[in-house]
């Protein structure tokens, strides 16, 4: 479960993010929506302990990220926007390598390397340079690394990014099998991949969280898109049920 509470984080006069509040339950996919610029990035740092915040809370199965980060870090795979990758290593290499800094037992590594190199569907060219692969297998061979030490949260920002349609169908199976074993928190601008994948929807909007509701209520009567841009727009009225109900204060 992540739980974050009044999260803040300021650049000087800059507030990225503004008292943002909101869950995602065990075992639950969160689209995390909002235009360029809303703190999207910065709160999914924050959240893996990649960043510290200014004030507020963030919790990972009950550990605080910033009192806990050893135990949160154990806990979480992530994948930045840009694939972490060393692009001189060989796939298999890179992959034992990143287990060994994410503490998985020596003995443990082969096998932990094989298990995430079929789940990504990377067998065929496992023994060749990261930095050879198209962009694609980049973020497969990401996905693999984040998910090497068995997390049982994985944090996605804009996996999809700059892929083909076929890339994008590919990599949307994968991220959709990989969320039926763990919480997932996906940030993508492509409303489709989260009505596909996600059950709820987190929407920030220049640092304040807009919406937290399910996807399910949300859709009902409007489609996804729809709320989307009600909500950055400004022009939202709610209309009962979850969208006016679950919503958070921060809106």
């Amino acid at each position: 479960m992540i739980e974050v509470r009044d999260l803040t984080k300021t650049y000087g006069s800059v507030t990225a993010v503004d008292a943002a509040t909101f869950t995602v339950a065990t075992g639950q996919a969160a689209g995390f929506l909002g235009p360029n610029g809303a703190g999207k990035t910065t709160t999914m740092r924050i959240i893996t302990g990649f960043m510290p915040a200014t004030s507020g809370t963030v919790r990972v199965d009950g550990f605080d990220v910033f009192e806990d980060s050893f135990e949160v870090r154990k806990r979480i795979g992530y994948l930045p926007e840009t694939p972490p990758l060393y692009l001189e290593m060989k796939i298999r290499p890179y992959l034992h390598y990143v287990a060994a800094l994410k503490s998985v037992p020596r003995s443990k590594v082969k096998d932990a390397a094989d298990r995430v190199i079929h789940q990504c569907g990377l067998e065929h060219v496992a023994h060749r340079l990261c930095g050879n692969m198209s962009k694609g297998y980049r973020q497969r061979i990401g996905l693999a690394q984040a998910l090497i030490h068995d997390p049982s949260v994985l944090v996605l920002d804009e996996p999809t990014i700059g892929l083909d349609p076929a890339q994008i169908i590919e990599i949307r199976e994968l991220i959709r099998n990989l969320a039926k074993e763990r919480t997932v928190i996906l940030s993508t601008h492509i409303l489709p991949e989260v009505a596909q994948i996600c059950s709820k929807v987190v929407i920030i909007n220049a640092g304040r969280i807009a919406l937290e509701s399910e996807v399910s209520e949300l859709t009902k009567n409007r489609t996804l898109e729809e709320v989307y841009m009600g909500h950055v727009s400004g022009e939202a009225l709610p209309t009962g049920g979850a969208e006016a109900g679950e919503g958070n204060n921060n809106a």
